[in-house]
C-alpha cells in the first residue's frame, strides 16, 4: 500500500473525517485571501491548485482521486493564503481538520513516520518542478512531465496542463504532435 493509501485508512479507521464536500465544475473550494486549515482526500474528480498574477492563472499542482490536497501554507501556518483550489470537473472530498489530522498523527510512531514520509516525497516532487521550471526547455519539461505523471495527460485539460508546464496550448500542442 501506497503512503498516501496508508494515510487514507489511519483516518477513516479512526472515523476522523468531518465532512464531505461536492464540487461542480469549475467551483471554488478556496479562494486567494482565506485561511483554510483542513486537509482534503479526492474520492472522485479533478482539482487544480493556483495562483492569479495579473488575472493570469499559474497552476501549482493538480490533484487527482485518491490524492490528498490543501493550501499546505495556510495549513500549516494558519495563516491566509494567496492560493486557489478549484475543481477541474465535478469532485467529491472528505474533509479532516488539521486538529483531527495532528491529533492522529501525534497518535504514534507508525502514523509519524508517514507523515514524514507524505512530506518528504511532497518536498521532492516541488523541488522537481521547480527545477524543470527554472532550467529545462517546454520540450524536456513536456518528456519529464509526460514520464513523471502520464495520469495528467488523461485526467486533466490541455490549457490547464500548459499553464501548468509554462507555456501556451499551442506550443503544448506541437510539442504532443511531435
Amino acid at each position: 500500500m501506497d503512503i498516501i493509501q496508508e494515510l487514507y485508512h489511519q483516518i477513516d479507521k479512526e472515523n476522523l473525517w468531518k465532512k464531505e464536500v461536492s464540487l461542480k465544475r469549475n467551483e471554488y473550494l478556496k479562494v486567494s485571501g482565506s485561511t483554510d486549515t483542513n486537509l482534503y482526500y479526492i474520492i472522485a474528480g479533478a482539482i487544480k491548485i493556483f495562483i492569479l498574477d495579473d488575472y493570469e492563472e499559474h497552476i501549482i499542482r493538480f490533484g487527482y482521486e485518491k490524492d490528498f490536497v490543501a493550501t499546505l501554507d495556510s495549513f500549516l501556518s494558519e495563516q491566509p493564503s494567496d492560493v486557489y483550489i478549484q475543481a477541474i470537473r465535478k469532485s467529491e472530498l472528505k474533509v479532516i481538520s488539521k486538529v483531527n489530522f495532528f491529533s492522529l498523527i501525534n497518535s504514534n510512531e507508525r502514523n509519524k513516520q508517514i507523515w514524514d514520509t507524505f512530506m518528504e516525497q511532497l518536498i521532492l516532487q516541488l523541488l522537481e518542478r521547480e527545477k524543470d521550471i527554472l532550467t529545462v526547455s517546454p520540450a524536456k519539461r513536456y518528456q519529464r512531465v509526460l514520464k513523471r505523471s502520464p495520469q495528467l495527460f488523461q485526467e486533466i485539460p490541455n490549457k490547464h496542463i500548459a499553464s501548468y508546464l509554462r507555456m501556451t496550448p499551442e506550443t503544448l500542442s506541437r510539442l504532443k504532435k511531435s
